[in-house]
């Protein structure tokens, strides 16, 4: 287990490289070894994920050599093997699909890039410094910017400025809040931090607290919440399907560093800046999760609208975080188990739809296409499981999330806000798949026959078998999403694991 943390960021940056290096051998070797190697990175994070379940352990990798906080640390725990296990298997359904439909030819770098962009999330989940999680957002948004820009779609170039130009303003505001946190810290060790601010002095107080609003912002950003979520719709709706369902697993890394970083370092030892975030973090979920409501309501093309459900599902997930309480983060994580998958393969099933209808609108009239019976059915149950409607995962998420509501003072607005969202978000599938299914015309003929092809139907069916399994395998899940949840409101064996207390105090 010595190497255990590295191997999940060696393997995707090897494989990006090793593509670039045997380009000359064919499209065929590269696309065979990005496929390879994230069938690797499966089964190393899956095994690690159990053993890391059975141990508990929290393993360090000290790069060089050098202690913590002094050198560069990798923190392998439970919840980031999970999130490197979401995140491989995400990837291979995405993959698979873009194999499968001949999407990845459309541009000559996309499986190096898509290495790349694992290589950046890995290594965001897996790091114990902020200023390497800068750096991972860096090379995760780098790849991005030129996987949402793969192959020629209307409007896309449009939506890549807009997504680069609000990234590249969260990266300043990011460098900002680390520079003032690093001026009166003196470190950037996320552990080191969080002992830093427990013993900080009363006149420090007020400039970490502003520092902690503004990395939040920038967490806001990435994970796309009120006001700084205008790019995701566009972002999202615009790009290839593999890609926006590998994005799926984006904005979960905006709310996983609030989670690691804010409730490491405000946590309940933070003194007066004990959980001080937590308030905002609520009502920016609460009216997020209207306004991504009425975008689903108001969208008029499936993409879209999927696109705004990914938004739903952060902003349950930032209600979960808000409610601050053991049962509510537990419920969050099998939330964010359940929505990267459906939200990543809605955006297959939206692409499906689009090449067999040969359009995304619902206010332009087609005949009825080929195969509609089943992808008809391919809708129908990725809106029950996203909808959140029993008896699949995402019922469960919500009735674990609402329940932990049930002992907040805003309790009444929690329910209010995230039930009457249940229900127009129903309503909204409910109006599009008639829409798609049902109001067809004879006056138009299809353009073209799309044939939906086993290997395609297989990779979809991939990303919802997790939605039946997060059931099936209910109460072991939420044993283990309620240890996870129990470990990060008691920080106290992450941070001794990580940094020698006893040698700071010295």
């Amino acid at each position: 287990m010595t190497h255990t943390p590295i191997i999940p960021i060696l393997i995707p940056l090897i494989a990006a490289f090793s593509i670039l290096i045997t380009k000359r051998y064919g499209f065929k070797v590269g696309q065979t070894i990005s496929l390879l190697s994230i069938i690797a990175l499966i089964f190393v994070s899956i095994f690690t994920l159990i053993d890391i379940t059975s141990t508990e352990e929290v393993l360090v990798y000290k790069l060089g050599n050098w202690e913590a906080p002094f050198g560069i640390v990798l923190v392998l725990d439970s919840l980031s093997i999970l999130m490197v296990s979401i995140t491989s298997l995400l990837a291979f359904g995405a993959l698979w699909y873009a194999i499968s439909e001949k999407i990845d030819k459309e541009g000559v770098h996309f499986h190096s890039l898509f290495q790349l962009q694992i290589f950046g999330l890995n290594g965001a989940f897996l790091t114990g410094d902020i200023f390497n999680l800068f750096v991972f957002f860096e090379i995760l948004l780098l790849a991005s910017y030129s996987l949402l820009l793969h192959g020629k779609a209307e409007g896309r170039t449009k939506a890549g400025l807009h997504y680069v130009i609000i990234n590249l303003i969260g990266s300043t505001l990011f460098l900002f809040a680390v520079g003032t946190l690093y001026g009166i810290l003196g470190t950037l060790n996320i552990a080191d931090m969080a002992y830093k601010v427990s013993l900080l002095d009363s006149e420090n107080i007020s400039v970490v607290a502003a520092a902690g609003l503004l990395l939040l912002v920038v967490f806001g950003l990435k994970s796309a919440m009120f006001p700084l979520y205008l790019w995701l719709p566009s972002a999202y709706g615009k790009t290839s399907a593999p890609v926006a369902a590998l994005f799926a697993i984006m904005t979960k890394v905006g709310l996983y560093a609030i989670i690691r970083v804010h409730g490491t370092i405000f946590g309940e030892n933070a003194g007066e800046l004990a959980y001080y975030y937590i308030p905002w973090v609520l009502n920016i979920g609460l009216i997020t999760l209207t306004l991504a409501t009425f975008g689903v309501l108001a969208s008029k093309e499936i993409r879209n609208q999927v696109a705004y459900l990914v938004l739903t599902s952060v902003s349950i997930l930032l209600i979960a975080i808000g409610i601050n309480s053991q049962d509510a983060l537990g419920g969050a994580i099998y939330y964010m188990i359940h929505s990267t998958f459906l939200a990543a393969g809605f955006f297959l099933v939206a692409d499906v739809i689009l090449k067999a209808r040969t359009t995304g609108y619902f206010d332009k009239q087609m005949p009825i296409f080929k195969e509609a019976i089943i992808i008809g059915a391919l809708f129908f149950i990725f809106a029950v499981a996203v909808a959140g409607l029993p008896p699949l995962s995402g019922f469960f998420g919500k009735i674990m999330i609402l329940s932990a509501s049930l002992e907040h003072t805003h309790t009444a607005i929690i329910l209010s806000v995230v039930l009457i969202s249940s229900l127009l978000i129903i309503i909204a599938l409910s109006k599009s798949g008639s829409a798609i299914f049902y109001d067809t015309t004879l006056d138009v003929e299809p353009l073209d026959e799309y044939k939906l092809s086993k290997s395609t139907l297989a990779s979809i069916f991939f990303l919802f078998l997790f939605a039946p399994l997060l059931v099936i395998f209910a109460n072991p899940i939420t044993e283990f999403t309620n240890t996870i949840a129990a470990n990060l409101f008691d920080t106290s064996k992450y941070i001794t694991t990580v940094i020698n207390i006893e040698e700071v105090i010295k």
